[in-house]
């Protein structure tokens, strides 16, 4: 074995690691991302959810309570309402994940230890804040009411027995059940349609690869135009799957489908375009298929498992992270998905999203067609 030998190969290979950028991004840069990716999404702590009040009662004890149960960081008093018609629309736009419902009898029946007539209504699209937050009510109206007792000099042990008529009445919108697959399937649907990016990349990385894209480019055909002829047969194919798999959901998974479909067909259109852009990009940054394939696992797939709220609510993650999620497609298309099929939501609660994932769209579409001319060039 020769020292000298040895060193020429590390030389060389250290040069090539500087000298190809695929080869860098992936030798050092991708372990650094996945390591922060899996550090954050795993770290399910969740915080800060945000939550409505409808206090009936209105007297200073039932204010006393809403104090106790939003303090810290765990629920956000999101705002004050004064119907269930609001509770039920801030539900619907995915601004709250929980409403408080204090009853008029509030007041007088804590202080006469007859209950507390409180009801929760919570978000069944996402169970995980949802639960959370009933799970965070619940605790903190027993301790209120044993705060109470002890104010009022109760005997020994009569918290606990005080608290015993504590009446939270659970009601679950949209996943009466809280059954996860419920609202997991309708966010997956935003991973398994990501496929047709995959292949657009790997398409064009194998064309580049190979000079055939040096070659089109002698022909009449645009740079702009080379790029969309490339994703339309893969809008296309997504565009199968968009029927096919909301059917497999419904009648196979049993997933209901509260929704209109023509949005449903419109905005997945959207969503593929955006996609397809992202791909369209990864596919002109790579010159080989195997640097195509690892990028596209890099910045689509894993940040759409982890990233996106399908496993993890967004909720759990720290604002870094969320503010990233916002330039991930499918952070967006699962928040649609799911307010289609479970919720029925509408254009005009779901045109955040929609205008969101155009100008995804728009971006990668330019910065693909940027960086395609300086590639060639």
């Amino acid at each position: 074995m020769s020292l000298r030998h040895m060193r020429a190969v590390f030389r060389k290979e250290i040069w090539h690691i500087m000298r190809d950028r695929s080869t860098f991004v992936l030798v050092l840069l991708t372990p650094i991302t996945l390591l922060f990716i899996m550090a954050y999404a795993l770290t399910v702590d969740i915080e800060h959810v945000p939550i409505a009040v409808l206090d009936g009662d209105r007297s200073p004890l039932s204010r006393a309570f809403t104090k106790q149960v939003t303090v810290g960081d765990d629920l956000d008093l999101h705002t004050r309402v004064s119907s269930l018609d609001e509770i039920d629309r801030l539900l619907k736009q995915g601004q709250i994940k929980a409403g408080l419902i204090i009853k008029p009898a509030f007041g007088s029946d804590v202080m006469s230890n007859r209950g507390m007539p409180v009801q929760i209504v919570i978000d069944g699209t996402e169970p995980e804040s949802g639960a959370f937050a009933m799970e965070q009510i619940g605790r903190r109206a027993q301790s209120f009411v044993a705060q109470r007792i002890a104010r009022q000099g109760g005997p020994a042990g009569a918290g606990s027995a005080a608290a015993e008529p504590i009446q939270l009445h659970i009601q679950a919108l949209y996943n009466p059940s809280l059954k996860p697959r419920v609202d997991m399937v309708p966010g997956l649907i935003s991973l398994v349609l990501g496929f047709p990016a995959l292949s657009v990349a790997l398409t064009l990385a194998h064309e580049r690869e190979h000079g055939t894209l040096e070659q089109l480019m002698v022909t009449p055909v645009g740079r702009a135009e080379l790029l969309l002829g490339k994703m339309l047969p893969y809008l296309l194919v997504g565009l199968i799957n968009v029927v096919v798999i909301p059917l497999i959901a419904v009648l196979t998974l049993r997933i209901p489908f509260h929704g209109s479909f023509p949005l449903f067909f419109l905005l997945s259109i959207i969503f593929l375009f955006a996609m397809l852009s992202m791909g369209t990009l990864v596919g002109v940054l790579m010159r080989t298929q195997p640097a195509a394939l690892a990028l596209s696992f890099l910045v689509i797939f894993f940040p759409g498992f982890f990233m996106t709220g399908i496993f993890f609510p967004l909720a759990a993650m720290p604002a870094e992270v969320r503010m990233e999620a916002m330039i991930l497609p499918g952070t967006h298309y699962a928040i649609m998905a799911r307010g289609i099929f479970l919720r029925s939501a509408s254009i005009s609660q779901l045109w955040p999203q929609t205008v969101a994932l155009l100008g995804l769209g728009m971006v990668f579409t330019a910065v693909a067609a940027f960086v395609f001319r300086k590639k060639l060039a």
